[in-house]
């Protein structure tokens, strides 16, 4: 390594994962300021020391070294806080020069050819705090090696695994029985153990009736049957215990006894996650548990389902089980009376107002129900006492404006959802903290600050903004709060609308004063031509001429097109003058105005009800229906954007105007249909909208006459042939 030589003031060297086979410490010898070498998951089989490395971290586990790699040098590390080591052979003399240091931490990978030659007690003069061994992977645990090293206080084994037979696993209890000796010893953590389901209830209780406070045990494989037996819960010194990732190949398992044996734990932490339980009992007496999280399982509505014994419970995981009614939740918290945080996120729990009132646990605090399916309804069924609540990833389109008792809310994260609109604080006076990015908030209140007195985070970036007049008010406010307040800004907040400004950073966004100011381009602009322009309003507004030319255009247009039509294009198999297309809100009009009108002319419809061939599928019904009608009508309202059936019927129909070159669409405008309400996904709707000319429904009655025959001449055209049937 050449190279390394000339970097003095090298600090941190990582070169493992590669096939260095032999190395000479030595060739760190000019790099003095060196702490950290990590040379694991190499093929070092040896090396050569130097006494002048002092490092604080030395990796060289995972390595076919034969002996422990320890030079004689390595005792002069005095700063050394991590050591990593690899061996297929212990002996108590290799690790004779490191025992005046006191190491940090220690990890030992045994190699697979380990066992053959074992030195019980070759760890014992070790002087470390903590100390993770691996043994070999895939092979039988029938190893002696003693690992009650009298200073450790956090210990890990991983690859454990004994042979399924009625024996149980006689040498790991006894290596765990000899942990009783060490009384500094308080952390446990077994990795990757295969056991049969009797070793590990004994396992447990060897556990219990030691100096241990911690035990973790994660990707356990479970197999055999469990004969039910006591569990002596006395004597311990646990406080929590973590079992993590575990599989089980028995269908006939007493889960009665293993809920059970779990829930009548006395201890004030317990964690069963990714373990595939589907139910867990109440305990049968009052419970010290502080602490419970059962993620990653398959709960359902009915755990703890008039449970009394949960008196002391603080904190309660249920995330990522089959939660799915919100208000089972709710009667679930009444009796755990000291419940303050609760998680029930990625479930798919819903709310129904109708299901009556939310009586919470009184002391919650803390909440978190993200990425379920709940609607705007939820903000009627919150505790009123909460601090922190977490909705982001669900279905919210606003905040009710009725709601109260959420004057003591303090963080609130709604992100990824649909809201249109900035909450203000009116109903949250003690908000600090507001995450609303991911939303579909276009134009934020310039009063949000002023409202929100006490706001110290917000994060509203990566939403669609509208870059307008009313914006940069917006703008203006945000650049008179603290940098750090805004998080994510600029970069996170960029112009969606128009498509001119599509991709510009708010901070970016400038328009003039005049552009905005009503009453200075009144006073500059339109002062000299107000009387013109008064004048001309009222005449217009009086004889409603632009109305009236608007519709003669259409209708003169419409009959153009109509002669024009070769007769070629119309002889085809048509059964219906039109096909009407309406969202069911709509559907009063269409039946009592829009069909009587046509139909009283001997124009045929068709319409969904009582067209659409009973057997086929509904798309297909739609295409039937658009091909065996001259028009496709389309009634558009606000009611019609909502409907996924009408944009998948205009879908067709414009593509039908393609690709039979006619002009088959008639568009009713029934009430106003504002721009930004159209969702992104209807981006035909806009294109129609913007392109092509509509028939406006008029709401005054005296004008329902030339609307009427607008829409008969955009329908009626003489037919030949096969098409004359249609008359």
């Amino acid at each position: 390594m050449p190279d390394i030589l000339s970097l003095s003031k090298l600090r941190i060297l990582i070169i493992s994962h590669n096939r260095i086979q032999y190395l000479d410490l030595s060739v760190f010898e000019f790099n003095q300021e060196l702490e950290y070498l990590d040379l694991s998951h190499n093929n070092l089989e040896k090396i050569s020391c130097h006494p002048s490395l002092n490092l604080k971290h030395l990796d060289l586990s995972f390595n076919p070294f034969d002996a422990l790699p320890i030079c004689q040098e390595f005792g002069n590390m005095s700063q050394l806080e991590f050591l990593g080591l690899s061996a297929t052979q212990l002996q108590k003399s290799s690790v004779q020069s490191i025992t005046r240091l006191h190491i940090s931490k220690v990890l030992l990978v045994l190699g697979d050819t380990y066992g053959e030659r074992e030195d019980a007690k070759s760890l014992q003069d070790l002087k470390t705090q903590s100390l993770h061994i691996v043994f070999p992977a895939g092979k039988e645990f029938h190893f002696i090696l003693d690992v009650s090293v009298s200073t450790t206080v956090s210990l890990e084994l991983a690859n454990i695994k004994c042979v399924l037979d009625d024996n149980g696993c006689p040498y790991f209890e006894n290596v765990l029985s000899k942990l009783q000796k060490n009384s500094r010893l308080s952390n446990l953590t077994l990795n990757n153990i295969e056991i049969t389901w009797n070793s590990f209830i004994m396992i447990l209780q060897l556990v219990w009736r030691t100096n241990i406070e911690y035990f973790s045990i994660s990707n356990v494989k479970l197999q055999g049957y469990l004969d039910s037996r006591d569990f002596d819960y006395s004597d311990t010194s646990l406080k929590a215990l973590s079992i993590h990732k575990v599989v089980h190949d028995v269908f006939s398992l007493p889960q009665g006894y293993v809920y059970k044996l779990l829930s009548n734990m006395n201890i004030q932490h317990l964690t069963v996650s990714a373990a595939h339980m589907v139910h867990m009992v109440c305990p049968s007496q009052i419970s010290p548990f502080l602490y419970l999280n059962f993620s990653n399982n398959l709960l359902t509505d009915t755990v703890f389902k008039n449970c009394t014994n949960l008196a002391n419970l603080k904190t309660l995981i249920l995330q990522k089980n089959q939660l799915k009614e919100l208000v089972n939740i709710v009667h679930m918290t009444q009796e755990m009376k000291s419940l303050q945080q609760l998680d029930v996120s990625q479930n798919s729990l819903m709310y129904d107002e109708s299901e009556g009132n939310c009586p919470w646990a009184r002391n919650l605090l803390s909440l978190n129900m993200s990425s379920n399916i709940l609607t705007d309804s939820v903000f009627r069924c919150l505790p009123p006492w909460i601090e922190v609540l977490d909705l982001h990833n669900n279905r919210i389109r606003s905040i009710p404006k009725d709601v109260t008792g959420l004057e003591n809310l303090q963080e609130l994260n709604l992100a990824s959802n649909s809201l249109a609109h900035l909450p203000g604080c009116g109903i949250f006076s003690s908000l600090s903290i507001l995450i609303i990015d991911y939303n579909s908030i276009s134009n934020p209140s310039a009063d949000f600050f002023q409202s929100c007195q006490k706001i110290r985070s917000l994060k509203a970036g990566n939403n669609p903004f509208q870059c307008s007049c009313e914006l940069r008010d917006f703008i203006q406010s945000v650049g008179q709060v603290s940098s750090e307040v805004v998080e994510g800004w600029p970069e996170s907040y960029k112009c969606d609308y128009p498509e001119s400004y599509k991709g510009t950073l708010l901070k970016d966004f400038h328009v003039s004063e005049l552009s905005c100011n009503t009453a200075l381009l009144i006073v500059t602009i339109v002062v000299p031509g107000l009387l013109l322009a008064a004048a001309m309003t009222v005449l217009c507004i009086y004889l409603d001429l632009p109305w009236y030319l608007r519709m003669v255009c259409q209708w003169t247009q419409t009959r153009r097109r109509a002669r024009n039509v070769p007769l070629e294009e119309l002889q085809r198999t048509l059964q219906f003058h039109a096909f009407i297309s309406y969202s069911e809100h709509d559907s009063a009009w269409v039946k009592n105005e829009l069909i009587p009108n046509l139909e009283k002319e001997d124009i045929r419809i068709c319409l969904h009800e009582r067209n659409f061939v009973a057997g086929k599928s509904i798309v297909e019904n739609i295409i039937n229906c658009i091909e065996k009608s001259y028009k496709s009508i389309f009634v558009l309202s606000p009611n019609f954007v909502q409907s996924e059936w009408c944009h998948y019927e205009l879908y067709f129909a414009h593509h039908n105007l393609f690709h039979e070159g006619s002009d088959n669409l008639i568009l009713i405008l029934l009430d106003p249909i504002p721009q930004y309400s159209i969702p992104s996904s209807y981006h035909k709707l806009r294109a129609l909208m913007a392109q092509r000319t509509y028939l406006e429904w008029p709401k005054e009655k005296s004008k329902h006459g030339l609307f009427w025959a607008n829409l008969r001449a955009s329908i009626n055209i003489k037919l030949m042939g096969k098409a004359a049937e249609i008359h």
